[in-house]
């Protein structure tokens, strides 16, 4: 493969990376929307804003999906964790929100 094919084949791999980027950016928008709405309901439930066991089990799920579509489990982990962390400072922050 010459530098011209190279550089061609970058460009189309690159338009599929961002493709798929942009969909991540508007999957985790609606998700986010969603958890919104469950931190809304825990707050009027009095509910506290995190589950570790709902967590606990949402680990051992996306790790087995991880497995079966061939990702790395623990970068499964690290995302979910990440998300997690993120939804429980939401939910913390409209809990908050409903007490004042």
């Amino acid at each position: 493969m010459d530098r011209e094919e190279a550089l061609r084949a970058l460009s189309e791999l690159r338009g599929s990376i961002d493709n798929m980027d942009s969909a991540l950016v508007h999957l985790l928008a609606e998700r986010f929307k969603v958890t919104q709405r469950v931190g809304r309901l825990k707050a009027a439930a009095g509910l506290p804003p995190a589950d570790p066991e709902r967590e606990a089990a949402q680990i051992r799920r996306l790790r087995a999906l991880a497995i079966d579509a061939e990702l790395d489990p623990e970068l499964a982990e690290k995302f979910q964790n990440f998300i997690v962390a993120e939804v429980v400072r939401h939910h913390e922050q409209i809990a908050k929100e409903r007490r004042d």
